[in-house]
């Protein structure tokens, strides 16, 4: 493992120090909980943006879309345990 040295004011380590007790962890235990979730948070909002960016070149390269109708009452019927075939995709801007 390597080291990282942080600077805190004494106002924040002391309020790591109250938390750190509270969640009966130390100091350190509790810095490096609250960066790994931060990081992962990160991580997460990096993949949701990343399939986004994904979902939408798919879009602008054919076209095609669900409606959402159709898709809502699929889910629905999966949710309830029913057999379902997953919408069609359709061209987009045109009804059904």
């Amino acid at each position: 493992m390597s080291t990282t040295t942080i600077r805190l004011s004494d106002e924040l380590k002391s309020r790591i120090a109250d938390a750190a007790e509270r969640a009966g962890t130390t100091p350190h235990g509790f810095i490096l909980g609250a960066l790994e979730e931060k990081v992962g948070e990160a991580e997460r909002r990096a993949q949701f943006l990343d399939e986004a960016q994904a979902r939408w070149r798919s879009f602008v390269a054919d076209g095609q879309v669900l409606a959402w109708g159709e898709m809502r009452d699929y889910l629905g019927r999966r949710a309830r345990g029913e057999a379902a075939q997953a919408p069609a995709k359709k061209p987009f801007g045109r009804e059904p």
